[in-house]
């Protein structure tokens, strides 16, 4: 105990220092330290806590954000509000509330197994199941896979009452989450949406080819199908649950993507006993995540942020960009830009796998550090283009007005420290 204690000492002066110096939140060499001082400091501060864990491809964190403030109604919530979503920001979010009884974690997706285990959650909810970073990570399959071997697991909590076990929130939409999420004993449905189809024309269970009919998907050749939801999006503005709910849900984020991300974090929150008329209005007052969706004003332009790391993340951000102009005016430039350093996966061959073809129509400006490389692909995409060198040559190239930038993860950041951090 006094060993955890000492060491949960350390993470918050850690991350305090770290905050001072301007080296970052301090999210990640918080929990460093604290772990090599006790490796089990995580379960120690899990422990007594009710916890919600969200994993996926995309939308983890805007998901965690929006069902952080639907349990907000219940008092104060833990969370890795940056997106530092491994064991050492799980870490740091605990140690730096200490008083919260809820919290609520994002999960990097191949570390659900050791997550799951040392907080053992009342409740995961899995988005979603795409390729990203191939060049680092494993093929989406295989962490299917992991997915369900885990999940599966949970059906040995003999040490806890039936109805107390982990409840798992899964998207029906997504045949590898299904896959995954029919392997765990108790499992909410949800219609969160799958624009992107491309991982998933192959049944994961026997192999076979699925067919798809409007929402609806099934295996031919063995007992996989899409299941009946329980929480689905009624319409733009209203959320469909159980016993014939019908909760009015108004967002300032942008996209059905966002709105699909409300009905997983209202059908999670119901769990904790949280009602979605309670819940909504909370969810209503999330503007931006980290700099996510942030708006911002410079030199008379009006900037608007969107991060898009892998391809399905892509397809869903060009559905977000503004197409609507004042009467015979150009619908508003959009800048892309692209890095390949560690985190983003050095490999940027998955640049192939977007259509850009809906930004036809737009001035379109590539930046960045592979911008050739996505000038490239949007020469073979028949995209008109400008290459920038740097996001502040973009700026000085568009008239006064609105802009859209589209940007993955480093060169997302990079842009937002140009802009003072904006968030």
């Amino acid at each position: 105990m006094v060993r955890a204690q000492l060491a949960t000492a350390l993470v918050r002066t850690a991350a305090r220092l770290s905050r001072m110096t301007g080296r970052g939140d301090g999210s990640v060499i918080g929990g460093r330290i604290g772990l090599a001082v006790e490796p089990r400091l995580l379960t120690v501060l899990a422990r007594g806590r009710q916890v919600a864990l969200v994993s996926g491809t995309n939308g983890k964190t805007t998901t965690t954000r929006l069902l952080t403030a639907a349990l907000s109604t219940l008092g104060p919530v833990a969370s890795n509000s940056y997106g530092a979503n491994m064991p050492t920001g799980h870490t740091t979010a605990l140690a730096q509330s200490p008083n919260a009884q809820h919290a609520v974690l994002e999960v990097d997706e191949h570390y659900l197994r050791t997550v799951l285990a040392e907080t053992r959650p009342q409740v995961v909810a899995l988005l979603n199941l795409s390729r990203d970073q191939l060049d680092r990570a494993m093929e989406v399959g295989m962490l299917a896979d992991r997915w369900r071997e885990v999940l599966g697991a949970l059906r040995q909590q003999t040490d806890v009452p039936p109805h107390e076990r982990t409840h798992v929130v899964a998207n029906a939409d997504d045949p590898l989450v299904t896959w995954a999420a029919s392997a765990a004993p108790r499992v909410t449905w949800v219609a969160a949406g799958q624009r992107w189809q491309e991982d998933s024309w192959v049944c994961p269970q026997c192999g076979a080819h699925l067919k798809r009919e409007g929402v609806d998907w099934a295996c031919p050749g063995c007992d996989l199908r899409r299941p009946e939801p329980s929480w689905w999006l009624a319409d733009d503005d209203t959320v469909a649950g159980p016993d014939g709910l019908r909760q009015p849900v108004s967002l300032q984020l942008p996209g059905r993507v966002n709105r699909s991300n409300a009905v997983t974090a209202l059908a999670a929150a119901s769990l904790f006993g949280v009602r979605p008329a309670d819940a909504a209005p909370r969810l209503a007052e999330v503007a931006s995540i980290a700099g996510r969706y942030a708006t911002v004003e410079r030199d008379g332009r009006t900037i608007r942020l969107l991060l898009a790391k892998n391809p399905a993340g892509w397809l869903e951000a060009f559905d977000m960009v503004d197409r609507v102009s004042p009467a015979g005016a150009a619908p508003p430039p959009v800048l892309l830009s692209i890095n390949a350093r560690v985190v983003d996966g050095l490999d940027t061959s998955w640049l192939y796998d977007v259509d850009y073809a809906s930004l036809r129509g737009h001035r379109v400006l590539v930046t960045g550090d592979r911008r050739f490389d996505l000038a490239v692909r949007l020469e073979v995409n028949e995209v008109p283009f400008e290459v920038v060198d740097t996001f502040t040559d973009a700026l000085a190239a568009v008239p006064p007005g609105r802009l859209e930038v589209i940007a993955n993860y480093t060169a997302f950041q990079d842009i937002r420290a140009e802009l003072g951090r904006a968030n």
